[in-house]
């Protein structure tokens, strides 16, 4: 056996013993070259997503990673229509009033609108077969993330690629994490923040608290899971109806 088959095997094995990945279910392409595995296809949700990049990145010998790996939207959409959403979503949020909103169309940027004389937030959304591009500056790594969030909850999202820069810099850390997390589930409408507490070590998430229905715990955890760095979660929350 090569070095390339034994690799692409090991990967295999520990993506087949992640059942969220469930490779039988959504079969996940797997090629190594150069110490680089890539990995392709489509995965039902953004945890399975991350957690296939991090069991893959364990693998001995794999030195770096190509993600493919899709997720399979919750509503089909076309590019525009989602380029369409993402960009009302960033206007509509009140964090962002002071940035400017441009979008990639047909291969030029279109200003959606222009911030006030002065300001520097600036956003650049781009869409290409259901993968949601930002691109621009932001003052804020809680407001960075809390973009990156409201383009996955654009129903046709199959992927966000948060180029967001903040200036001036700012130093990442799992009390920034806890910071945004926070943000986003008291932004959304379906999860009552004031009932749920959050925690992070080493960029993994910890949700505790009490809600009464499953699908506010699972829409909690989601929530989480789409925060830019948060590489895994675990969800205690408890269901009391």
């Amino acid at each position: 056996m090569t070095v390339r088959e034994e690799i692409v095997k090991n990967v295999l094995a520990a993506l087949e013993r992640e059942p969220l990945v469930n490779i039988h279910q959504r079969p996940v392409g797997v090629d190594f070259a150069d110490g680089v595995v890539t990995l392709t296809g489509d995965v039902d949700e953004v945890a399975a997503k991350k957690l296939a990049l991090e069991l893959a990145g364990a693998v001995p010998g794999v030195t770096g990673i190509v993600d493919r790996l899709r997720v399979v939207p919750a509503e089909p959409m076309e590019d525009a229509d989602i380029r369409d959403h993402v960009c009302d979503a960033l206007l509509q949020e009140q964090a962002f009033n002071d940035c400017t909103i441009r979008a990639l169309v047909k291969g030029g940027l279109e200003t959606v609108r222009e911030a006030p004389l002065g300001k520097t937030g600036v956003f650049e959304v781009e869409v290409e077969d259901g993968v949601v591009t930002i691109n621009g500056q932001l003052g804020s790594l809680s407001h960075k993330r809390l973009a990156g969030v409201l383009a996955w909850w654009v129903p046709g999202s199959r992927d966000v690629v948060n180029g967001l820069e903040v200036t001036p810099p700012m130093e990442d850390n799992d009390d920034e994490v806890v910071d945004a997390v926070r943000l986003v589930l008291e932004k959304d409408p379906f999860v009552n923040a004031s009932q749920l507490r959050v925690s992070c070590r080493n960029y993994v998430v910890t949700l505790d608290g009490q809600v009464p229905k499953e699908k506010e715990r699972e829409m909690a955890e989601a929530d989480a899971w789409y925060v830019f760095r948060v590489n895994r979660v675990v969800n205690n929350i408890i269901v009391a109806e």
